[in-house]
């Protein structure tokens, strides 16, 4: 196998894992915005009332 293929291969590999670690901290530092009405409302108008 050519060195250079071998090297590209590896350069590839470690691109993506420390692409994928980077965004992981940079996602663990974003903060979820807060819910500003109750989401499951909805949800409860639609279930079957088998009483």
């Amino acid at each position: 196998m050519n060195i250079w293929l071998l090297v590209a291969i590896i350069v590839l590999v470690l691109g993506l894992i420390i692409g994928n670690i980077l965004l992981l901290k940079q996602s663990a530092k974003q903060t979820l915005p807060k819910p500003k009405n109750d989401n499951n409302a909805s949800y409860d108008r639609f279930e079957d009332k088998d009483d």
